[in-house]
């Protein structure tokens, strides 16, 4: 009884267009004072011990990473690096986009930056030589996602904060399935270019490849240092996060000399704004979460479907379920921080390897993000290609079935995203 009115009481306030975080807290408040005895010296208490984690401050750090290498040259280089690669295969600068985008993705930890930083650029130059928009607006869009499933990955230090589990390993865990789903996308690409012969770039030379790798090179050696150090245990992934930072700072400003100490104090704002949001969303979702346990929900769920012998398929394809249905009303953080210390008892129970489960919830958050009414890939990609919602949701389709192909692969072969990080010992 008390898990339905909690849940009518959230759900009664979204429908009113107030936004996630201010109807969590304002759930939460609301069943304190009608219906439970909890004094509020406890959920003040639960509240300052609740984000009082070293795992959070990874999330303004990679923010602000992500932020200066924006601004700061780095995905340009990237791009001419991706396309000197494979721009000579069929659809050419879309494959490049891919390549882009993953490796832009390594160093960004955040999807909508990734589309920002690589369509900006990229959208206008496909346009200009000879691809449609919409085939240019969905290769962008989709691959973009990969910002939250290629580490680092703000979205999943959220999991790992919300469940106790190890950041450094769902980094390593996330490592093989975006490869994958980046070889995915690539196919699609690939192949709808063929069918509809899109132009291809002069295959560039050596010569040229090794120099656009050079100059890109400072930007993709921050993939070695986040990932490098955490593997060799040089520093925790909060401490990555710090010093991906002050290496993006470093690069953008003194290296690529593409922004100035004086655009410095904007993008710190930008990024205290952008970290300000999120950690008054995970403030509002701690408070939601001690409600939850407090009343003993996810227990309750995880004996009701176990005593209905509901096994380990059947759970996890009504996760994806649940999932995909949320991706159609909130964005990433929300979806993380509401709906992993629900279902994460109810999987442990199951036997579920608590970083698969992770990973399975980061590749259904990147399917959110690509599909409307509240997609953030749709938004940002609409604002770059001035192309409307509608539009871009056609154009995404090809793509965003073989994501979906993909989620399934995922969820039902735990070795895809357990391989790495039990081979490098984090298991």
């Amino acid at each position: 009884m008390n898990a339905a009115i909690i849940f009518f009481i959230l759900a009664a306030l979204m429908l009113t267009g107030m936004p996630v975080s201010i109807s969590l807290g304002l759930t939460v408040l609301t069943f304190l004072f009608g219906f439970t005895d909890v004094p509020l010296e406890s959920v003040a208490l639960k509240l300052f011990t609740g984000i009082e984690k070293f795992e959070i401050m990874a999330i303004p750090f990679f923010i602000l990473a992500g932020n200066f290498l924006t601004h700061g040259g780095v995905a340009r280089r990237m791009i001419n690096f991706a396309t000197a690669m494979v721009g000579h295969w069929y659809g050419g600068l879309g494959l490049g986009g891919v390549l882009a985008c993953a490796l832009f993705a390594a160093v960004s930890g955040s999807s909508p930056a990734t589309v920002v930083a690589i369509g900006s650029i990229l959208l206008p130059a496909m346009v200009k030589a000879g691809f449609p928009n919409r085939f240019g607006a969905g290769v962008i869009t989709t691959s973009g996602a990969l910002g939250i499933l290629i580490p680092p990955s703000i979205v999943m230090v959220m999991y790992a904060v919300a469940t106790n589990t190890s950041v450094g390993a769902l980094f390593m865990a996330g490592v093989v399935p975006g490869l994958v789903l980046a070889l995915v996308l690539g196919g699609v690409t690939y192949f709808r270019a063929r069918k509809y012969n899109y132009p291809r770039l002069p295959k560039a030379s050596w010569g040229e490849r090794w120099t656009a790798f050079r100059k890109s090179a400072w930007g993709l050696f921050l993939i070695i240092v986040v990932m490098g150090g955490i593997y060799a245990g040089i520093f925790t992934p909060t401490e990555a996060a710090a010093m991906s930072a002050v290496y993006a700072f470093i690069v953008a400003v003194f290296i690529y000399k593409d922004m100035g100490l004086k655009d410095v104090p904007r993008v710190l704002l930008s990024s205290a704004n952008m970290s300000a949001m999120l950690l008054y969303i995970i403030t509002n979702a701690v408070l939601f979460s001690f409600i939850m346990t407090n009343e003993n929900i996810p227990q309750a769920l995880a004996d009701w479907m176990l005593g209905n012998g509901l096994g380990v398929i059947a759970f996890l394809l009504a996760v994806n379920v649940i999932l995909l249905i949320a991706g159609n009303f909130m964005e990433p953080s929300s979806i993380m921080l509401i709906f992993a210390p629900i279902l994460f008892p109810v999987a442990m129970k199951l036997g579920i390897d608590p970083i698969h489960f992770g990973i399975i919830m980061v590749v259904n958050m990147e399917v959110g993000m690509c599909h409307p009414p509240v997609g953030l890939n749709l938004y940002v990609a609409s604002g770059i290609t001035k192309m409307g919602i509608t539009e871009l949701t056609v154009a995404v389709w090809p793509w965003l079935l073989a994501m979906l192909g993909f989620l399934v692969v995922v969820t039902y072969v735990p070795e895809l995203s357990l391989w790495f990080p039990r081979m490098l010992g984090m298991l």
